[in-house]
């Protein structure tokens, strides 16, 4: 196939793909405003990381001044970034009223305001890990390697955006998360305080869970919805869906916890168990004794 022949299918496809599909039309806001920034979003975390954990991911300083002087700068850059991704981040907000400029600069004041919150409850989910993990030697090591950190500072930043109704900006946020460690945390979810998850890989926790303090949760749980709501027109309805996680439960590997149950405090939920029903405090539940049958030539598997 010669050039000219090469050209013109570029061409043609180029044309073709320019177009704007009604389709495509339709699933766009229709303010023509730029559209929120993936690559600023990511920024964004990375600078409340530095902020919170000033020491681990910023050269240690040792001068209370310099440490403020550190923390001042990534503050108006965090400040600039996140007010400019919620302008963009409204359009999709058919409720939202008033200039977007406007708003966006009083939210990313509210934000700013909730950072001490958001820094007080990683330190106790960093102390969580550390006292959970006997292979931990440091906390410096959680800080730094353990993925339920990286997962739940972007859970904390998103969920305190999500309860300011900032549209699309928390779900970016938490599926970062969820891409790069394999935990998939709702920003809707609601998580107490000194909360840990031992390895991580596969942990789901739905949109309306809500989980107490001192809970612990092992790869692959499931805290998730069990069956769906639909209004007359077969539409599925937002209602509370998930489970209700109390104080001071532990979830042992590949558990599913379905529904909108609740597993008291103080319980422990065994590896590999399905659990639909209500469950009381101080209980533990466990899958009855495996049974060993013996099959020869493959028969019966």
């Amino acid at each position: 196939m010669g050039k000219k022949d090469i050209n013109e299918i570029l061409k043609r496809n180029v044309a073709i793909l320019a177009g704007h599909t009604e389709k495509e039309d339709s699933m766009m806001p229709a303010t023509g405003a730029p559209l929120p920034s993936v690559e600023e979003v990511k920024r964004i975390v990375q600078l409340v990381k530095v902020i919170i954990f000033t020491d681990y991911f910023h050269k240690r300083q040792a001068d209370e001044q310099m440490r403020s002087y550190i923390i001042g700068v990534n503050m108006e850059e965090l400040y600039e970034l996140l007010r400019h991704q919620i302008a963009c981040g409204l359009q999709f907000c058919t409720e939202c009223q008033g200039n977007a400029e406007e708003n966006a600069q009083n939210l990313a004041l509210r934000f700013i305001d909730e950072l001490p919150e958001i820094k007080r409850l990683l330190y106790t989910d960093v102390e969580a890990m550390f006292d959970n993990d006997p292979a931990a030697q440091t906390y410096g090591e959680v800080i730094f390697s353990y993925p339920v950190l990286n997962a739940m500072t972007h859970y904390r930043i998103a969920h305190t955006l999500h309860k300011m109704e900032i549209p699309i900006l928390p779900r970016i946020i938490t599926e970062q998360a969820h891409s790069k460690t394999g935990i998939d945390i709702h920003p809707g979810a609601t998580i107490g305080e000194y909360f840990a998850i031992d390895h991580g890989t596969g942990v789901v926790i739905g949109e309306t869970c809500i989980i107490g303090n001192h809970v612990t949760l092992y790869q692959g749980v499931t805290l998730g919805a069990k069956s769906f709501k639909y209004d007359e027109n077969g539409n599925m309805l937002n209602v509370p869906r998930h489970p209700i996680i109390e104080d001071y439960v532990t979830i042992y590997s590949n558990a599913s916890i379905l529904g909108r149950i609740t597993i008291g405090h103080h319980s422990v939920v065994g590896g590999n168990i399905w659990v639909v029903n209500d469950v009381k405090p101080y209980s533990r539940i466990q899958q009855s004794k495996a049974i060993d049958l013996a099959f020869q030539g493959g028969l019966g598997i």
